[in-house]
Order: C-alpha cells, then sequence, then structure tokens
C-alpha cells in the first residue's frame, strides 16, 4: 500500500479472497500538485493541436514549376533559388537579413526559395516563399509563449505570426515571410493572383541554382551604361551556371520588341565592352553579345565567388 506521506500520487490496491484467481484493483488519487502538471499537460497539448490544425491547400505552392508567386506587386526584383546547391552564392546576396543567425537556421531547412526585393520607398522591404522541411509546431509553440509575437490572420487562410516588422506564415513544408520598412505587420502570404511569373522566365531559369527577374531593365540598364543611348528593353533575366573549380558562369538574356532592337543593344554592348573600365561591367561583357530574333543572351567567362558579389551588387 502507498504511504500516506506520498503527497503527489496515492495508489491504493486490494484483491479478492484466495480461493478466486487473484485480481488487483487499483484507485487513483491526485493531490493539488498533480492537478497543476495536468492543467499545464492540457494547456501544452491545446497548443500543439492549435498548431498542427490542416492549412489551406494554397499554401502547398510548388516554387520550382508555378507560374505565379504569392507575393505583393511593386518589387524592383524577383530571385529564385536552390537553398542547397546556391548556398554559398546566397551568403552574397546584398541582403543584410542573410547574417542573421536565425535566418541562416531556415536556410538550413530550405530546399528552394523565391523572394521578391522591393525599393526604398516601397513599405515592404522583402517577402520570401520557401519549401523545405520547417519545424511548425516547435516554432508557434514558441511564438505562443513569447509575448513579443502577436497571432493575426492571413488573407489567404490560416494564422501568421508578426513581431516588429517581421512576419511569418508556417506550414510543415513551406514558409513565408515579410519584412516592413517601419515595423508594420504584412501578411507574409499573399492569395492569387499574387505576381505573374513571365513564361519565357520560367524556361530560362530552369536547371540554375540561382537567377533573378528584373521588373524595370530599362532604369537598371540606363544606369549601368549611363551614356548610352538605351532606350527600350522589355526583360532582364540572369542566372549562375556551375563552372569547373567551383566557379560559375554569368548569363544574361535581354528581350525586345523586336529584332531590329535587340540588334542595335548589341551593338552598344559589343561597343561599351571594349571602352568601359569598371570591373563589375567588364565582366558580362568580357564576350560578344548573341542575337537571338529579339532576344539578347551574355555569357561571361567563368567567375570566382568575390567577382560574383560584385556583379549581383551591382544588379541588385
Amino acid at each position: 500500500m502507498a504511504s500516506k506521506d506520498n503527497k503527489s500520487l496515492n495508489l491504493k490496491f486490494s484483491t479478492t479472497n484466495q480461493h478466486e484467481p487473484t485480481r488487483t484493483k487499483i484507485s487513483l488519487r491526485t493531490t493539488s500538485s498533480c492537478r497543476s502538471c495536468g492543467s499545464w499537460f492540457i494547456f501544452l497539448v491545446f497548443i500543439l493541436l492549435i498548431s498542427c490544425k490542416t492549412m489551406p491547400k494554397s499554401h502547398n505552392i510548388n516554387l520550382e514549376t508555378t507560374d505565379s508567386l504569392p507575393f505583393e506587386s511593386g518589387a524592383f526584383a524577383y530571385v529564385f533559388a536552390d537553398a542547397k546547391k546556391a548556398r554559398s552564392i546566397i551568403d552574397l546576396l546584398p541582403v543584410e537579413e542573410l547574417k542573421d543567425k536565425q535566418i541562416k537556421q531556415m536556410l538550413d531547412k530550405t530546399r528552394f526559395f523565391a523572394a521578391a526585393l522591393y525599393s526604398p520607398t516601397d513599405r515592404r522591404r522583402y517577402q520570401i516563399a520557401a519549401q523545405g522541411n520547417y519545424p511548425r509546431s516547435n516554432a508557434e509553440l514558441a511564438m505562443s509563449l513569447n509575448k513579443g509575437w502577436e497571432k493575426r490572420r492571413s488573407a489567404g487562410g490560416g494564422d501568421y505570426w508578426h513581431s516588429n516588422g517581421t512576419s511569418v506564415l508556417l506550414t510543415a513544408s513551406h514558409a513565408y515571410a515579410a519584412l516592413s520598412q517601419n515595423g508594420d505587420a504584412i501578411d507574409p502570404f499573399t492569395p492569387k493572383p499574387g505576381v505573374q511569373i513571365p513564361e519565357q522566365f520560367n524556361e530560362f531559369r530552369r536547371s540554375s541554382p540561382l537567377s533573378c527577374w528584373i521588373v524595370n531593365p530599362l532604369a537598371l540598364l540606363n544606369r549601368m551604361l549611363a551614356g548610352f543611348p538605351i532606350q527600350s528593353v522589355k526583360g532582364f533575366y540572369f542566372k549562375l551556371l556551375p563552372a569547373p573549380e567551383k566557379k560559375h558562369e554569368v548569363i544574361i538574356r535581354l528581350q525586345f520588341e523586336n529584332t531590329s532592337h535587340a540588334r542595335g543593344l548589341a551593338t552598344i554592348l559589343s561597343f561599351a565592352g571594349s571602352r568601359l573600365s569598371d570591373s563589375s561591367l567588364s565582366l558580362f561583357l568580357a564576350n560578344p553579345p548573341i542575337v537571338n530574333g529579339n532576344t539578347v543572351d551574355i555569357k561571361s567567362n567563368p567567375l570566382t565567388e568575390k567577382e560574383i558579389k560584385s556583379l549581383l551588387e551591382l544588379l541588385l
């Protein structure tokens, strides 16, 4: 028989008489301290059940094949990356938040991501959609117990968490995040139609560990090639391809209204490449541009990580 001095559990055993098969009856009586533990256990189970509830199917996007992104429009660039194959290059992107310890831990669990980069005049700074394997239950439990995080309803369904300008929405296989310029709460998931990916870019980025599409290519080219008469360009696509000795080749594709415009810019680029002293520009103008219909392809020589960083800073 349990001792009366036991303050957490009292177990009482009794048996029937010796002529019958032995049967043991156990009666359980909990004290107040055990009831308190039970209350905490129920609370934790409740939190876990909330965090494990089914999320809308709209959140399960295959970022490698999708034709639209769950972002607000207005970004100046969209970056796509294989987080495993391009990890060393991702660290070179001119995004200060990538140096954060928690962001690095998130990248370790990410397979592929897309990011929208906004100008300083926009209320957003970045919006990110990622695919991987995320500890949603643990993360949401931690945020629910931290007064610095506030839960809000997402327009796309489900809930997201906000703290000091950072908004996060998690599922087991996807993570969505948004960073604001002024600390406001921004829904990290934008329901359809979102941002439409140019069909030509989806074809262009295939098999690349890191690619980028520039929304306003004319402004970028006029900044890069100041003093040269750039009047029209429809698309600016950028991608990396692996090269020997841990280097990468850069391919830039420019799209135009017609072949005449494409040939005109190819002539300008050939002329500029022989006269520009800027080392960053010379990296992607080292080879003659190739005209293919209404597009111009520019292919660099194999570049080191330092050279790629210089080029990324020029573009982004």
